[in-house]
C-alpha cells in the first residue's frame, strides 16, 4: 500500500474505500490512517476530500455525495447540468460587472465565470478552509484584480459588505442539503439590498422538500416578485431565480434572441434553457405555487 504525504495532503489508494484511483485528504503526517479509513468507510469523516481516477477529479463530503467534479481533459467545463443551468443568469444579465458566488466547491462556476466573463469581477465566498485548500487541485486561478476568494461565512459577508453586485450565485450545501444558516429572511434581505436594480439571485436547492419549500417561500417574500424554479431531471436539484426588480417580467421573445447570441459566445445550450425557464414553476409570496 502506497501512502504519500505532501505539505498539503495525505494520499491514499482509492481501493481502501472501494474507489478507483487516489484519495487526497488534508491531514498531517501524524494522522491515524487506519482510523481515517474506518471513518471514510462509515461516512463519519467530517472533512472534504478528493478522489482522482485519472479521468476526473471529484470533491466529496462523503463517499455517497459528490460535491463537484472536474474533467482532467477539460478542467474548465461545467460537468454538472445544474451548474450549466445556473449560468442562465446571463439570459437576464448578459454583461455583469460583479458576480458573487457562495460556495467554492471544486471551483467549476468560479472558473467558468472568471474565464468567460473577462469584463466582470468575480468574488467567491467559502466557509470551509479545507475546501479552499483544495483550490489548486481543481486549477482555480490565483486571485488577482478580478478574482477574490474569501474565507468567510456568507451570512456574515452579506451582513457587512458595502459592495454592489449584479449577480449572486448560491451553491452552498453541506451533507444534509442547503446550509442551515441560509434559512433566514435577513440573509436574503441583505443580498437584496446589495443587488443592483437589474440584479438576479440564482440558488441551487437540494435536500428535503420541506426545506426547499421554506427557502423558496423566503425568496418570494423578500424579492416580492415571482421566483422561477427549475427542477433538474437528475440529482434532485432545483434552481431558483429571484429578481431584484419585483416588477420584472421576462420578455421571452427577446430572451430567445439573447440566448442564441450567448450560445455562440459560451457554447452552452441557452435557447433550450430559456424554453425550460419559460415553462417552469413559479413561486409567489403569500400565493403558493402558480
Amino acid at each position: 500500500m502506497t501512502i504519500c504525504f505532501t505539505d498539503r495532503w495525505l494520499e491514499l489508494p482509492g481501493r481502501l474505500v472501494a474507489e478507483p484511483g487516489t484519495l487526497r485528504l488534508r491531514e498531517p503526517m501524524t494522522a491515524d490512517i487506519p482510523d481515517i479509513v474506518r471513518r471514510l468507510r462509515a461516512n463519519e469523516y467530517t472533512k472534504p476530500f478528493v478522489v482522482d481516477d485519472g479521468r476526473s477529479r471529484r470533491l466529496h463530503f462523503s463517499l455517497d455525495y459528490v460535491q463537484s467534479e472536474m474533467s482532467l481533459r477539460d478542467p474548465d467545463a461545467l460537468n454538472f447540468a445544474y451548474t450549466r443551468e445556473m449560468m442562465a443568469f446571463l439570459l437576464f444579465v448578459p454583461r455583469p460587472r460583479h458576480v458573487v458566488l457562495v460556495g467554492l466547491g471544486g471551483g467549476s462556476l468560479t472558473k467558468f465565470c472568471y474565464r468567460q466573463l473577462p469584463a466582470a469581477r468575480i468574488t467567491t465566498i467559502e466557509i470551509d478552509a479545507d475546501v479552499l485548500g483544495f483550490a489548486t487541485q481543481f486549477e482555480v486561478p490565483e486571485p488577482d484584480a478580478r478574482l477574490r476568494l474569501i474565507h468567510a461565512d456568507a451570512v456574515d459577508h452579506f451582513a457587512t459588505t458595502e459592495e454592489d453586485m449584479d449577480v449572486v450565485l448560491i451553491d452552498g450545501c453541506d451533507r444534509s442539503g442547503i446550509c442551515a444558516g441560509f434559512r433566514d429572511a435577513q440573509f436574503y434581505r441583505n443580498i437584496h439590498a446589495r443587488l443592483r436594480p437589474h440584479g438576479v439571485l440564482v440558488m441551487n436547492l437540494i435536500g428535503p422538500g420541506r426545506e426547499i419549500d421554506a427557502h423558496l417561500n423566503l425568496l418570494a417574500e423578500v424579492f416580492a416578485g415571482p421566483v422561477l424554479v427549475r427542477r433538474m431531471n437528475h440529482g434532485g436539484n432545483r434552481i431558483a431565480f429571484a429578481f431584484r426588480d419585483a416588477t420584472f417580467r421576462p420578455d421571452w421573445i427577446a430572451i430567445q434572441r439573447v440566448a442564441r447570441r450567448l450560445e455562440a459566445l459560451y457554447g452552452l445550450d441557452f435557447a433550450a434553457c430559456a424554453a425550460r425557464l419559460r415553462n417552469c414553476r413559479r413561486v409567489a409570496a403569500d400565493a403558493g405555487d402558480d
